[in-house]
């Protein structure tokens, strides 16, 4: 798809004018890397690309693209795994990238203000120099950014202790879609002055406005964490033992777990598993007292031996537990690399049904002669199931066992998406999950914001 091209230079003509010195650029080298994102969807350059540094950038892009009816796609790094970001109705990405800077530090009403364009590894680094904590960590932390993280609620590891971004976003300056300009939310902690429209813009994936400040919540830094690789035979009695893990009391700030088609792609990247090894976990627990954390993390290991895991490996210092989580990062690259191709799913299931949901996306892989990789945040119930497969000519099969995903998950009482969000690549299944009164009335909300549906057109909803 693609904008008619009197319509576009009209558009630009007239953004260029009421914004003298924005970067505005047609040139197709430029234009290339802004149609692909790490979905694997495929590739959908732009007619054009604009690099905003203000809100009132912004807020001028917007404004005029309403009035000329001409598709915007926000976009940050690129990071995403559903195709959100992706410009499937051609028009122009807004890229938020230069938006860049950390606007606040407050150590003493523990919060923070930055632009969208803020890395999200910057933002606890930042915290961390004031003995503070911001706790969502998506894998790609050290690339992604706030922008991409509220569009998408992003989650991570730390998301079994901590929650995720939803859960430390105060306040948003938005941008709707009309270009109007509002301040949403708080700098408190608590408030329930109307709506929760925090709450309902973060996660809404690009289609109900742009986020040009966020304002987050940070508490007070863990002093003590302490990292374990417990190994297992095989994912089953790993699945299992996470269950009992969190039934005994412990409440780990991380249990990750690894299936052997996981340790397949990482072999040889350092990790100290036993040759027999079918699975692993990473337990990671933290707090403020060395002796406290150290024991608590032992009872989670003697946990785990009561379910038949082999010996396992608790990291002596800083650079032992860097290593550990390289290679757990290294993860999703790395399966990519045993067939060429492979899809990643992000569904959730209720943490009782984790070893269940396992098998079964297994067995579903196995029926149409393909392989399903299950590793994550097994703690939470967010598991990455990933399709691999060779050539676009097993396609259909893909399809098949993604499906079947779908099926299993909310048979199970879960939902279709954990954290990757639904973009372009669920949308076929979001009816699934929501029933047509919800479906309509999350199309009226949209319709609301955006009455001319130019931003982020096809995303969520056709």
């Amino acid at each position: 798809m693609s904008v008619p091209k009197a319509q576009l230079e009209a558009f630009l003509a007239e953004l260029r004018g009421a914004s003298p010195g924005l970067d505005v650029t047609t040139a197709e080298a430029t234009l290339a890397p802004f149609g692909q994102d790490e979905s694997g969807l495929g590739t959908f350059p732009p007619q054009a690309l604009v690099r905003a540094v203000s809100t009132a950038h912004v807020s001028t892009v917007l404004r005029l693209a309403t009035k000329h009816g001409v598709p915007i796609t926000p976009v940050g790094a690129r990071t995403g795994k559903s195709g959100g970001s992706l410009p499937i109705a051609g028009g122009v990405a807004l890229s938020l990238e230069r938006m860049d800077r950390i606007l606040e530090v407050n150590a003493d009403d523990l919060l923070m203000v930055v632009q969208p364009g803020v890395r999200t590894a910057q933002v606890d680094e930042a915290a961390e120099k004031l003995g503070l904590f911001y706790p969502p960590d998506p894998n790609s932390a050290d690339a992604c950014t706030m922008g991409g993280n509220v569009a998408e609620n992003a989650g991570g590891p730390r998301a079994l202790k901590y929650g995720v971004t939803r859960d430390y976003v105060l306040g948003l300056e938005w941008v709707m879609p009309t270009g109007e300009v509002l301040r949403v939310g708080r700098r408190t902690h608590k408030g329930v002055a109307g709506y929760d429209l925090v709450g309902l813009f973060v996660g809404s994936e690009g289609t109900l406005g742009v986020a040009t400040e966020i304002t987050l919540k940070l508490i007070p830094r863990p002093r003590v964490v302490k990292t374990a690789l417990i190994p297992f035979r095989n994912v089953s009695d790993a699945a299992r033992a996470l269950s009992s893990v969190l039934t005994s009391g412990a409440w780990p700030r991380t249990l990750e777990l690894l299936d052997e088609v996981a340790l397949k792609a990482i072999a040889g990247q350092g990790l100290p598993t036993p040759p027999d090894a079918g699975a692993v976990v990473i337990a990671e627990l933290d707090g403020n007292q060395d002796d406290a954390v150290l024991s608590e993390l032992s009872a989670v290991v003697e946990r785990c031996a009561s379910w038949g895991s082999l010996e396992a490996v608790v990291a002596q210092d800083e650079a032992q537990r860097a290593r550990l989580w390289a290679v757990r990062k290294a993860v999703s690259p790395a399966l990519r690399s045993l067939l060429g191709q492979k899809i990643s799913e992000d569904v959730v299931v209720p943490r009782s049904k984790v070893p269940e949901a396992i098998e079964r996306f297994k067995a579903a892989g196995a029926r149409q002669g393909l392989v399903v990789a299950t590793y994550g945040h097994a703690g939470d119930g967010n598991l990455h199931s990933n399709v691999l497969y060779r050539s676009m000519d097993e396609w259909p099969r893909v399809e098949a066992v993604l499906a079947e995903l779908m099926a299993i998950t909310l048979e199970l009482g879960g939902t279709i998406s954990g954290e990757h969000g639904i973009g372009l690549a669920k949308k076929r299944f979001l009816a699934l999950e929501l029933s047509a009164p919800l479906r309509e009335l999350q199309r009226r909300l949209k319709v609301f914001c955006d009455p001319s549906v130019v931003l982020n057109p096809g995303k969520i909803w056709d």
